[in-house]
């Protein structure tokens, strides 16, 4: 991968890191339906000035169900009151095991020993944090978050990380696209998806409420939702998908929950623990064995 696509999928990781702890101050106004469903008719908007994508809309149509309701509004509900942004922004990062699994199962892309060793090492680092944050033992207060992992948080992140890999494997089936026209259509059907959605589960009468109380953080949440993390961060990486078999970029995303660690910590006032630090590290180490650990090969 050269090193202006390196550091447009680190720039991409780093918002979405960042972003957990944007997702738990909006979700203190929006009900979390709701809230996806704002970001993604936000994302929609510029579709009225954009050409039409060139691919099936059948395609079109999964990729934003998959990342709209699959991947992000399954987080946002297990993020309200089930998951600390901290543990979401690890979980969520499986994600890179389906994609690269799935494939090589479907596109035959080659799965090699540094890829496999890389993979191991960060998810050992993974295994450290979930064990040692207890929350896989059961509901474990977070003072520091205000909120409580549980199974159930587990269980939705983990179908969100299957869904945000099936949208991978969408983008991968179309091959290059102008992705910014691509982004916003997709994200007119999440949106319709997910209003009506919110008006089922959160009521009419909940959405008026978070509408009128709602002040300009809680819209500058919602903006950075759809500006930022979808249109830049999910055309970026579309981008790259495109262009990069996926173990060269899925694992990019495993260096998530250390920008998610170090925001909650910054803002929230997260402890950083020293076996944290340990179990970031073999995150990256992991990273770069499965990025460069092929490249290094060759070149001995």
């Amino acid at each position: 991968m050269p090193l202006t696509h390196l550091l447009i999928a680190l720039g991409v990781v780093a918002i979405w890191g960042t972003n957990f702890v944007v997702m738990k101050l909006g979700l203190a106004n929006w009900p979390p339906l709701l809230f996806v469903a704002l970001r993604f008719m936000l994302s929609a908007l510029p579709l009225f000035a954009l050409p039409r994508p060139n691919a099936p809309w059948r395609l079109v149509a999964a990729y934003g169900l998959f990342i709209g309701v699959g991947q992000f509004g399954l987080l946002f509900w297990a993020m309200q009151r089930d998951i600390t942004p901290g543990l979401a922004s690890l979980v969520i990062q499986v994600q890179a095991f389906f994609t690269i699994g799935l494939s090589a199962k479907l596109f035959g892309e080659p799965v090699k020993r540094a890829h496999v060793a890389g993979l191991a090492l960060a998810a050992a680092g993974i295994a450290l944090i979930a064990w040692q944050s207890g929350a896989l033992s059961g509901p474990q207060p977070d003072a520091a978050v205000h909120g409580t992992t549980t199974l159930l948080g587990l269980g939705l992140v983990l179908l969100a990380a299957a869904s945000w890999a099936a949208g991978n494997l969408v983008v991968k089936r179309i091959g290059r696209i102008d992705v910014v026209p691509f982004i916003a259509w997709s994200s007119l059907f999440p949106a319709l998806a997910l209003v009506g959605l919110s008006v089922a589960f959160e009521g009419p009468e909940r959405i008026a409420a978070s509408l009128s109380a709602a002040g300009p953080g809680a819209w500058a949440a919602a903006v950075w939702q759809a500006v930022a993390n979808t249109l830049f961060g999910y055309g970026a990486w579309s981008w790259l998908l495109a262009r990069h078999p996926a173990v060269q970029v899925t694992p990019m995303a495993l260096l998530v929950p250390v920008f998610g660690m170090g925001a909650s910590t910054l803002i929230l006032d997260e402890p950083l623990p020293a076996w944290k630090i340990i179990a970031a590290l073999m995150v990256m180490a992991g990273l770069a064995i499965t990025v460069f650990g092929g490249r290094f090969n060759r070149a001995r």
